[in-house]
């Protein structure tokens, strides 16, 4: 039997070659050679993946999403009725993120913008000192993504605040949670972290009423999905002033199109879905652990619930 890898091209070697160093006997297959669908035990996919191709394999007993977001295998059709699937969480995923929502915490709190500004116009001018303790930090989601920067923030002497779902207790947080919480904590976070999974529920929870609640000048900070941002209420939000700058990780859609306004928007910093990048070497142990335990018929770590959308 055979293991199914599709991901972008420049990582398929690295990743075929973590899976052997951990297991030589796997047979592993690189998408679209997939050779006799009958062949594949499981596949290993990230979001470029059609779905709706995996139902080609009638032996197909495992499907590993290759990082922590799943919005992408709730797409319609959706996987193979039936098929568990797992999601990767990785130290390293947890990390890279926290390194991307402390860099752009930082940026703005520092006034890197302000300051790239003067550079440019030879302007030696000292702005006034931030205190780091009258900054308001809120999280919107207190996963695995979240806690960690809850936690790294905390530890810098911001206050942290967190909105979840449901109830969650980390210490040193202000914990909220329904839309009730969500419309007491917006107007008290002078910066606005949204590391959320996309379900239908959370898809445009940043919008223009969300945007209003929260102080004039904030700064917004999005590492989660573009579909958490309805991107023209952004806009609006950014030319008024009401939010003072935003770094964006991932947008609707992706790559963002070359005419898009974030591109050369002032207020805007942003990179191409790299805050936390898979590391094949430090992820590859949790899919051969899930693929002995699926052959095992144990229970898989981390195995996505359908019904909450992660």
């Amino acid at each position: 039997m055979a293991i199914l890898l599709s991901t972008k091209a420049n990582a398929m070697q690295a990743w075929r070659d973590a899976l052997l160093a951990l297991d030589p006997s796997l047979e592993i297959r690189l998408f679209p050679e997939a050779g006799d669908p009958a062949d594949i035990e499981a596949a290993v996919v990230w979001t470029s993946h059609d779905m709706a191709e995996l139902r080609r394999y009638p032996n197909l007993r495992l499907i590993v999403s290759m990082g922590a977001g799943v919005d992408h295998l709730l797409r319609p059709p959706g996987p193979p009725p039936g098929i568990p699937v797992a999601r990767l969480v990785d130290q390293r995923l947890t990390t890279g993120m926290t390194e991307w929502v402390l860099l752009n915490v930082l940026r703005f709190h520092r006034q890197d913008p302000d300051y790239r500004a003067q550079q440019a116009a030879r302007i030696w001018e000292e702005l006034p000192a931030p205190e780091t303790s009258a900054r308001r930090i809120g999280i919107l989601g207190l996963g695995e993504l979240g806690s960690a920067s809850a936690r790294a923030l905390l530890a810098l002497g911001f206050p942290v605040m967190g909105w979840s779902r449901r109830p969650k207790a980390i210490p040193g947080v202000e914990s909220f949670d329904g839309p009730a919480g969500l419309a007491a904590m917006l107007p008290r976070t002078d910066i606005l972290v949204c590391l959320l999974p996309l379900t239908p529920d959370t898809r445009g929870i940043i919008d223009a009423r969300g945007l209003g609640l929260l102080p004039r000048g904030a700064f917004l900070v999005n590492g989660a999905r573009g579909g958490h941002v309805v991107q023209p209420d952004l806009l609006a939000a950014l030319d008024a002033g009401q939010v003072a700058g935003a770094a964006l990780d991932v947008f609707e859609p992706e790559p963002l199109p070359a005419e898009h306004p974030f591109w050369g928007h002032p207020k805007v910093v942003m990179t191409p879905h790299a805050a936390s990048i898979t590391i094949p070497a430090s992820a590859a142990p949790q899919v051969v652990e899930n693929l002995r335990r699926a052959r095992e018929g144990r229970p898989l770590l981390n195995l996505v619930d359908f019904a909450a959308g992660y």
